[in-house]
């Protein structure tokens, strides 16, 4: 760990890779997680337990959300912006370049079968909105590129481009924990992560950007799918 300006940083040189044991047991909570969920046992997310999780690796090794990139700061009007901005470019590349050739490559559509029953549904819309922003954007954010993008970078920092590693395995995590979404769902994700992880190190790890672009992605697709007009629902 490094100092500065009086806070712990997280840094990807290998020195916060903490005690072997501890990333076992990381390693077994996550696993079992994904595995109750795969059997349909994890009521309405995951992404509550990875969260925990996550808070417990981070607080055991003597940092906070904040060291990982969930800091406030002069520039996060602005940082918001290309957020929104990001949010809208990404699902416009996702409809219209990436989601045609992973379904033409494939054959199917990815399984978005859950937003079928928002078609013509306010009050459902309007809970899966608020589930957008709490679960998606900002839970699956401090997860993904928050706590696994920078464990992953602690313990390869003996390596040549930590981040450049962590980016890419983060990204094909993040892709295969959409499983539920077939195979087309799997790529599609995980070609988006790699976007969401490039944002997070394009902006010095401020995770304010790639939440907003994950929850603008997502409210588009939740009003897409409210107007009937969603592909895969």
């Amino acid at each position: 760990m490094t100092v500065a300006d009086g806070s712990v940083v997280l840094t990807p040189a290998g020195q916060e890779r903490g005690p072997w044991p501890l990333l076992a047991a990381e390693s077994v909570a996550i696993a079992l997680v994904f595995g109750l969920d795969a059997l349909h046992r994890v009521p309405v997310s995951k992404t509550p337990l990875l969260l925990l999780i996550g808070w417990v690796s981070l607080r055991l090794r003597g940092a906070r959300w904040r060291d990982v990139g969930l800091r406030r700061g002069p520039g996060l009007r602005r940082l918001a912006y290309l957020g929104v901005m990001g949010g809208i470019a990404l699902e416009t590349f996702q409809l219209t370049i990436t989601q045609p050739l992973v379904v033409r490559a494939f054959g199917a559509e990815p399984d978005l079968q859950a937003f079928t029953s928002l078609a013509g549904n306010l009050p459902k819309a309007a809970l899966y909105l608020l589930l957008v922003w709490l679960l998606a954007a900002f839970g699956e954010e401090l997860v993904w590129r928050g706590y696994v993008f920078n464990r992953l970078a602690g313990l390869i920092g003996r390596w040549r481009a930590p981040y450049t590693i962590a980016l890419v395995a983060t990204s094909l995590l993040f892709g295969l924990a959409h499983f539920h979404q077939g195979p087309s769902g799997v790529v599609i994700e995980g070609i988006g992560g790699l976007i969401l992880g490039a944002a997070y190190l394009g902006c010095d790890r401020n995770l304010a950007v790639p939440i907003a672009v994950h929850g603008v992605v997502d409210t588009i697709d939740v009003v897409l799918g409210y107007l009937g007009q969603l592909p895969g629902a």
